[in-house]
């Protein structure tokens, strides 16, 4: 669908870019959404989009960014393991709410695209999960579960990339019971081993 251009600026243009994005992905997927076909929809111009968005994947990626819900709220249940299966769960739904296209597009395009690498790896070092994460580990250490270790950027991260990996190959919306093996198989038993081992310095995230 084609819109007329109508004078927008700032934030209210931004946002009906992105949605256009999100439409145009509906309707014709990853691979078939174009700059042009965005810039239509949206009733602006390939040159509009490009100054705030250089190629296809930072765009796509932010139109990703504006369509997840808040996680702002805190997770304290009382214990490590339940605090884990709800932020896993968390993570689960926010990424069925994304296309699994999108996902493998964006990520196919980093690939061959070192700047989108570089775009990919600022997100990743900018989510707020490593600091939940962190305070979930504090708290079970204050309540005697595990010793307070610091945790390396890869091992906070990881719940994120164990998600993201399983909706990708599952290509469904991750199940109870998958959630409940990726803390109880992976998670835990690699919290439990850093408590006892625990990393002579936290590794830079990269």
């Amino acid at each position: 669908m084609t819109r007329g251009r109508t004078r927008r600026r700032g934030q209210e243009l931004e946002q009906a870019i992105l949605d256009a994005v999100w439409a145009e992905l509906d309707e014709v997927g990853y691979t078939g959404l174009t700059i042009e076909g965005v810039a239509a929809r949206a009733g602006t111009s390939k040159p509009v989009i490009y100054r705030r968005w250089s190629n296809r994947a930072a765009l796509v990626l932010a139109a990703w960014t504006s369509r997840q819900p808040s996680t702002n709220e805190p997770i304290d249940t009382g214990a490590l393991r339940s605090d884990l299966l709800a932020l896993f769960t968390r993570i689960a739904q926010r990424t069925d709410q994304i296309m699994n296209e999108m996902i493998a597009g964006v990520m196919g395009e980093a690939f061959r695209d070192p700047a989108v690498v570089a775009l990919l790896q600022e997100r990743l070092r900018s989510t707020p999960l490593a600091e939940a994460i962190t305070r979930m580990v504090h708290r079970a250490a204050e309540r005697g579960e595990l010793p307070d270790v610091p945790l390396p950027g890869r091992a906070a991260r990881l719940p994120l990339d164990l998600i993201r990996s399983e909706a990708i190959l599952q290509r469904a919306a991750l199940t109870e019971q998958t959630v409940v093996e990726l803390v109880d198989e992976i998670y835990l038993p690699l919290l439990r081993g850093l408590a006892v081992s625990p990393p002579e310095a936290a590794a830079p995230a990269v």
